[in-house]
């Protein structure tokens, strides 16, 4: 049990859950700022601009291809640079998760459209429904229940990678972790374990109900 007394050393456990409180809030605000940006690049990808569709192509394949910490050093290090803007590393983590975010997003709102069958399409035209009635009443309903636990888990992503803000230097809970295990590798040269331990259950408890809801929801939309 050697290094486990790190743990309840004074201001330990507070500054790790402020940490833990940056990583959410980074996450939180990626994700919020993604909703609609993959909305408007799923539907977008679905239009009969061919110009439009490859752009959109373009911008999901480049965020695909890239490592997201290969997107942050470019945003951090080469935007601010070139373009001599003040983005400090909250701000380019924010913004490489919100756009890693609705590029992922948009192609699942792209295939959750994509599925709906066309026969419901031209049925609603039959009955009379114009175009945004078809849309607003038949399409977006499923899909967007198609689209739902895919948006969950892709959610749970999001708060996992956001521990790679830790390399820009963003004090969030594996920084904390780092600074802990540092200023104490003479008195407690085993607590690293112990510190990561704490730091992995963080995790857990914050991506392990957001999985259970997926799975939940695709277990009861199954079988609707």
């Amino acid at each position: 049990m050697h290094g486990v007394e790190v743990l309840f050393q004074p201001g330990v456990m507070p500054r790790l859950f402020q940490g833990l409180w940056v990583t959410v809030w980074i996450a939180g605000v990626s994700v919020l700022l993604s909703l609609p940006l993959g909305l408007v690049v799923g539907w977008l990808m679905t239009l009969r601009n061919r110009l439009v569709r490859f752009l959109m192509r373009i911008y999901l394949d480049f965020i695909r291809i890239m490592p997201q910490l290969a997107l942050l050093f470019i945003a951090f290090y080469g935007l601010s640079r070139a373009w001599n803007l003040n983005l400090d590393a909250t701000g380019a983590c924010l913004l490489v998760f919100v756009l890693w975010g609705g590029a992922e997003l948009g192609d699942l709102v792209r295939g959750a459209l994509e599925s709906i069958p066309r026969t419901q399409v031209e049925s609603a035209y039959v009955l009379g429904l114009g175009s945004w009635q078809t849309f607003s009443r038949i399409i977006l309903p499923q899909a967007l229940r198609r689209l739902l636990p895919a948006s969950v888990n892709l959610a749970t992503r999001i708060v996992k990678t956001t521990s790679l803000a830790a390399l820009l230097g963003v004090i969030e809970v594996i920084k904390v972790g780092q600074q802990i295990i540092d200023a104490n590798r003479f008195a407690y040269p085993q607590a690293t374990l112990w510190i990561y331990g704490v730091i992995f259950f963080m995790y857990f408890f914050i991506c392990w109900p957001l999985s259970l809801v997926a799975r939940h929801l695709e277990k009861r939309w199954a079988h609707d």
